[in-house]
């Protein structure tokens, strides 16, 4: 009777007190129905990253134990790759300057982005973000390498940033093929990604705790950095990681901007296939770069989520 009343009352909380009462019987089984629905929905994703992830990680770390004769990879199981390139100097070069560049973008990309999401989440009415923020989305309707060469335009010695330096008195000034092309680069590639999902979480933080670290007396920049920074720390951390999974494996703006020298893993992935066709080392290569990526993903999103004391 009481069973009956609680159904009637709330079934979700009739439902827990059958199963508590059920556990305190002795000799009585608790019964749990499998959520069918919950499965079905899961399981397009679950298929999408055994194809597209699982399958070809399982295929990379494979082939990276094969061998290369007389120029054709040959089925084998032998340490010999992976003995070749980690005891290298030139791949923990490549390894080192590739993780600095990706390291510094991030910090210089998302130091950027945090201004121009701030100011559009606080200072922008909604119909003025709705535009800024369809503007911040325009640059992905064109190719990411047009958008590079286009930038070769601008910053070789003859280019349009030289000639206006020239106007001014002084240039030329090396900017193609070097660190600041690169950087050109992964600003193209990255910033509006960044600043969208930095605005994101902006957009829905909760404004009373901003009143009332105004009301306690903490000025704007206090405010920005003891409350809105910490509280938006999902964000900006998803954001930061997403800035450096795209800039560690990016290949066309350190070949195409920043001239190849040094070389980045995904060049040096190139190079070493060109060289008797080692596909078995560039995957060693791909490995390594994919293990360094899962541990930094990882990482960020442990802080992400971490619970603040």
């Amino acid at each position: 009777m009481m069973s009956d009343k609680l159904k009637q009352a709330d079934p979700s909380s009739a439902e827990r007190v059958t199963l508590q009462a059920d556990a305190c019987v002795p000799g009585r089984r608790r019964t749990l129905r499998l959520p069918w629905y919950r499965v079905g929905f899961s399981l397009p994703i679950l298929i999408w990253q055994m194809i597209f992830f699982v399958f070809p990680l399982l295929f990379l770390l494979t082939i990276s134990f094969w061998q290369v004769r007389n120029f054709r990879m040959v089925p084998a199981f032998e340490w010999t790759n992976w003995r070749y390139m980690l005891g290298r100097e030139f791949f923990w070069d490549a390894y080192a300057h590739t993780f600095a560049m990706a390291a510094g973008a991030t910090v210089l990309v998302s130091a950027v982005a945090f201004p121009c999401a701030y100011t559009i989440a606080f200072k922008f009415r909604d119909s003025a973000r709705q535009l800024l923020i369809l503007l911040l989305v325009t640059p992905f309707f064109t190719s990411y390498l047009v958008r590079t060469y286009s930038w070769q335009v601008f910053l070789s010695d003859n280019g349009i940033l030289n000639a206006a330096f020239g106007y001014l008195g002084f240039g030329p000034l090396p900017m193609l093929n070097t660190t600041f092309g690169s950087y050109v680069g992964y600003f193209t590639l990255c910033l509006p990604l960044v600043v969208l999902l930095q605005l994101f979480s902006l957009m829905y933080l909760d404004r009373s705790m901003i009143e009332a670290a105004h009301n306690l007396g903490a000025g704007r920049v206090r405010t920005v950095f003891l409350v809105v920074i910490p509280a938006a720390r999902i964000g900006i951390v998803v954001a930061a990681l997403f800035c450096f999974i795209l800039t560690f494996g990016d290949f066309v703006s350190p070949l195409y901007l920043g001239g190849g020298q040094p070389p980045t893993l995904s060049t040096l992935i190139t190079d070493t296939t060109k060289s008797g066709q080692q596909w078995p080392r560039a995957a060693v290569i791909a490995t390594m770069m994919i293990v360094t990526l899962l541990i930094v993903a990882f990482v960020s999103v442990k802080f992400a989520y971490r619970r603040r004391a």
